[in-house]
């Protein structure tokens, strides 16, 4: 009898252990660490992400698989993977591809599920969205809260007749910002009304930001509580147009231009832009551009405007005051962010294949170089990552085929070299959770 009963309690553990490694299969119980790179193959021929997974007491990495397609369509190329996202919760990812406007294929946004395992799953028969045929995209990006995604694009070729540009201008019609809602968790994307929203010219990169103006401050933008940076270039021959827009994003997620005539300049070339709270009540918003002049990269740090101080009237208030003279970088800074803590920002050089770090002024959101002010990265880094913890940042360096791996110290911001990771043919755009 008691066999029995062993034999019964052993089979309820056995069912319990069953249900327990099913729950952990379930998506709340996904990997905490992970890295998701865009690969597009040699000579621009590969279109997949891989997955990694990150040993949380080391950093290092170790490839889950590289199945993911970001091309489902039949017989024809979907234009490079440029970027990748993570929705807040991790459940879900999206891929931006940059379409071929030559071939009538239009860019496209991809959806996916993350598996148990980290992986990502199988490509949809579809598209997720589809920007218009003949634009081609330049980034994408999300806020914070996962509401709204963001993309850029740099419009059709030739031009249409109804985009409102100068009649001298070419090649830079309706070039635009599409924004699509979100919901945690889903794959789906809707387009908010008035989208895609035409901005006269070429964009090169984009950055959103949360921000809940102080007690008793009335802004330009009275809904708004996120704001939208572009910065945008084309051959200065053409336009010469190194600038910097802003936009109030309001509850629908319809940017609205607070420069539409007098957008702010910048130095040569901006190729990177990073919106950063730092969470101070007295004025803790920056916005950096990076920029490539005739030798070397540099950094430009600007203030924006939403108390009234010293610097900032009443009728600033949403508008960018420039701190301070540029710091000099690498060149090319193709990409920048942050930690966590929003303390060091990070900027990596496509052509000197670095990496520098910067500790944020809180009060000014000057640059102070971290120790040592740069490390060495493969060839052609074009994007970076790093996971929530701060510990660990990631480059991908599509001239190398590999990746960068570095540890990071959460109270000084120094980076160390840790390992480099071969990768699949030319990796991309990056994402880290």
């Amino acid at each position: 009898m008691s066999k029995k009963i062993g034999g019964v309690v052993a089979l309820a553990g056995m069912c319990a252990l069953s249900l327990f490694l099913l729950n952990c299969g379930s998506s709340s119980s996904r990997p905490s660490g992970l890295l998701y790179v865009l690969t597009q193959g040699s000579s621009g021929t590969g279109n997949a992400v891989s997955s990694f997974a990150i040993d949380l007491s080391s950093g290092n990495l170790s490839l889950i698989n590289s199945n993911a397609s970001t091309c489902t369509t039949s017989g024809k190329s979907c234009g490079l993977p440029l970027n990748i996202i993570l929705d807040p919760t991790g459940a879900t990812a999206f891929v931006l591809n940059e379409g071929v406007p030559s071939d009538g294929v239009a860019p496209t946004i991809y959806g996916y599920t993350v598996n148990s395992d980290g992986s990502l799953g199988a490509a949809p028969m579809t598209a997720t969205a589809t920007l218009p045929v003949g634009d081609t995209a330049v980034a994408m990006t999300r806020d914070a809260a996962g509401k709204f995604l963001f993309v850029i694009d740099q419009g059709s070729n030739p031009s249409a007749a109804n985009c409102g540009l100068p009649p001298n201008v070419v090649n830079i019609s309706c070039a635009s910002i599409s924004v699509f809602g979100m919901q945690l968790g889903s794959t789906s994307l809707s387009a908010v009304a008035g989208s895609p929203f035409p901005v006269g010219r070429i964009p090169t990169a984009l950055s959103v930001v949360a921000f809940t103006p102080p007690t008793g401050t009335v802004l330009p933008c009275a809904t708004t509580t996120e704001f939208l940076y572009v910065t945008f270039n084309l051959d200065p021959a053409l336009h010469n147009d190194n600038t910097l827009g802003a936009y109030c994003v309001d509850s629908s997620g319809k940017p609205n231009d607070l420069t539409p005539n007098l957008p702010y300049a910048t130095q040569p070339d901006p190729l990177s832009v990073l919106a950063v709270n730092t969470g101070q009540t007295s004025g803790g918003l920056f916005v950096y551009v990076g920029n490539q002049g005739s030798v070397t990269g540099a950094v430009s740090a600007f203030q924006v405007c939403t108390v009234i101080n010293a610097v900032c009237t009443a009728q600033d208030l949403t508008k960018l005051a420039p701190v301070g003279t540029p710091t000099s970088v690498g060149q090319n800074p193709i990409d920048m962010l942050v930690d966590p803590t929003n303390n060091f920002l990070y900027v990596v050089d496509e052509v000197s294949s670095n990496i520098y770090g910067f500790r944020i002024g809180t009060t000014a959101g000057t640059l102070t170089p971290l120790t040592p002010a740069n490390l060495q990265t493969g060839t052609q880094p074009v994007a970076m990552a790093m996971h929530s913890t701060g510990k660990f940042l990631y480059t991908s360096n599509n001239g190398s085929s590999n990746i960068s791996a570095f540890t990071v110290s959460t109270t000084s911001g120094s980076m160390n070299t840790l390992t480099t990771v071969t990768s699949p043919s030319g990796p991309r755009g990056m994402a880290a959770r």
